[in-house]
């Protein structure tokens, strides 16, 4: 037995919450700014989890693993949502967080050498 969400103005603004984003970014500057928040967030993200496990060494297996997860889940998404779109937003925001995750991570195992 499924319950059906009740259809209030809150469920309905948060369904097509993304709809709008699309929309408002079909402005390249918009595009190219959200996709600047979303890679330097990845960034601080991805130094962030180099930073503490290295100053921990107590977890690193733990939070190389979860890390490993994230960024295949991302790729997985990608894949698949790839099929059906082109240029999504999505797509490019997925993109833009993995490469920010990637490229914090990398300069954190930099400073840690």
């Amino acid at each position: 037995m499924t319950k059906r969400l009740q259809s209030t103005n809150l469920h309905k603004s948060f369904g097509k919450a993304f709809e709008r984003l699309e929309d408002w970014a079909i402005n390249p500057w918009r595009r190219y700014s959200i996709l600047l928040i979303v890679l330097l967030i990845g960034f601080f993200l991805g130094s962030s989890i180099g930073m503490i496990n290295g100053t921990l060494a107590l977890m690193d297996p733990v939070g190389a693993f979860f890390t490993v997860l994230i960024l295949e889940v991302m790729v997985r998404l990608r894949r698949n949502w790839q099929l059906g779109e082109r240029n999504s937003l999505s797509l490019e925001l997925i993109d833009s967080a993995r490469i920010g995750i990637l490229y914090g991570l990398l300069l954190e195992g930099f400073k840690l050498l």
